[in-house]
């Protein structure tokens, strides 16, 4: 951790008490700054506030009072709180600074930063990335960071200049940057996506694009090449190109050819012999080795990582299988693009579970995937959107339940021996649930719940 003392008798306003919040009202104290920690709910567990409070942090819950702002230099904002809240447009009006905690874990950070984005596969790829870089290594570690559900500020704090921190940044967290500055950058892919917090899609490209704006020619962007657009977005970066690619479009970089991946004209493995399914996390992987290779690791370590690895909970996670049924749990699929690549990774009749938060889409693009569905169970404000897709592409087996919890038994009454059962819902969660960590959650409840109702039976 560098020992800065750019924020010594700074007067600091913390918004929202989430973990990235917590952490970095913490780190603030820690460097000598003034904190106050506003949230405009108040939690009903009170240890988080009261352990801020033991260390001399205001914590003011309930309301967003705009005198918050007198006498502030700094506003650390939580990712999610939108610029159209009332408290952050006043405090744009007066021209304060406004930043997320990623930039702030920035200023403190003593490792090199290599920083994931993009709108699908940014969590599956940054882990895969920090596995690659701590396969075989005899110094420092390669930490996981940033959306991924671990403060930046909280690694920040503890890696040295012999550890990597591999950051995800969400779009929502790329908006309050200014300084950060990645070693090596990587986009994913960039769908239509969050427009109900980025009004268009330009604006949601543009927060994107941030992650590269500090980068320079002694730099590297990792980049997907297989839209012309993403090829059109790179040439804004002044870091070296390092493209991937899927579609053999380019032998630049990393990218598949007659089923095999190769960088840069090397072969380094069979795409059959990677753990996880799909096409998407052939992507994923094409993308997590040209970081690993740029950074000098061998292909031995690349592909043990890549045969062993499992996945990340929640992004297609394998749960269980009984009678000859294979149960996956794909929650985070919160757009749909990602129902598309999960359910282009299966070869077995799929029946999917889809459907939450209406965000104005229709689902016309997913009709073409339906056609190996089994059935489908929808949920949710989108379920009868959903059901019109499905009907137009001749699914014949269409129910409609409370949630996703509900579908399960229905989905498996579907089912038969060597059917994909998919948890996929193309939609966004917070219709019905807190975060699609929690749906997903429920969900795995309840086919364990399933399983032992069906061995019972027996």
């Amino acid at each position: 951790m560098k020992n800065i003392t750019d924020y010594q008798n700074k007067n600091v306003l913390v918004l929202g008490l989430g973990k990235s919040g917590i952490n970095a009202a913490s780190l603030l104290k820690r460097l000598g700054a003034n904190v106050v920690v506003n949230d405009k709910n108040t939690p009903k567990d009170l240890t988080q506030v009261n352990k801020l409070k033991k260390m001399g942090i205001d914590v003011i819950t309930g309301s967003h009072p705009l005198e918050l702002l007198d006498n502030i230099s700094l506003i650390v904002k939580n990712p999610g709180i939108p610029y159209s809240n009332s408290l952050i447009s006043e405090a744009v009006k007066r021209g304060l600074k406004i930043i997320t905690e990623p930039e702030l874990a920035y200023e403190i950070l003593d490792a090199p930063l290599i920083a994931v984005t993009g709108t699908n596969g940014k969590t599956t790829t940054t882990t895969m990335i920090a596995l690659m870089l701590n396969q075989g290594r005899k110094k420092g570690h390669a930490y996981t960071a940033g959306n991924i559900g671990i403060s930046a500020t909280k690694i920040a704090q503890k890696a040295d200049a012999n550890d990597t921190m591999v950051a995800e940044l969400s779009s929502f967290q790329l908006m309050g940057i200014t300084k950060l500055h990645p070693r090596i950058a990587v986009l994913t892919n960039i769908y239509e996506a969050h427009t109900d917090y980025h009004k268009t899609r330009a604006n949601y490209i543009k927060a994107k694009m941030r992650i590269t704006m500090n980068q320079t020619e002694n730099d590297y962007f990792v980049v997907n090449w297989d839209n012309s657009e993403w090829q059109e977005l790179a040439k804004q970066s002044q870091a070296k190109i390092i493209p991937f690619s899927r579609q053999c479009l380019t032998k630049d970089g990393a990218y598949l050819s007659n089923g095999k991946l190769f960088f840069r004209n090397e072969e380094i493995m069979s795409a059959e012999d990677i753990n996880v399914p799909g096409s998407h996390n052939i992507e994923n992987a094409l993308a997590a080795l040209a970081v690993a290779k740029l950074l000098g690791q061998s292909n031995e370590h690349i592909v043990e990582v890549l045969k062993t690895f499992s996945g990340v909970k929640h992004r297609t996670q394998y749960v269980t299988t009984f009678n000859e049924r294979k149960f996956y749990n794909d929650s985070k699929a919160t757009n749909i693009e990602s129902t598309q690549k999960a359910l282009d990774g299966f070869k077995a009749p799929v029946v999917l579970l889809a459907g939450g938060l209406d965000r104005g889409f229709t689902f016309e693009r997913l009709e073409p995937y339906f056609k190996n569905l089994r059935g489908i169970v929808l949920f949710g404000q989108t379920a009868d959107l959903l059901e019109q897709a499905a009907k137009k592409a001749g699914v014949k087996q269409i129910k409609q339940t409370q949630d996703a919890v509900s579908a399960v038994p229905l989905a498996y009454k579907m089912s038969e021996p060597g059917d994909i059962i998919l948890l996929s819902p193309a939609c966004a969660s917070w219709d019905q649930w807190p975060t699609f960590e929690v749906r997903g959650d429920k969900f795995i409840e309840a086919v364990e719940k399933l399983e032992e109702e069906v061995k019972e039976s027996k």
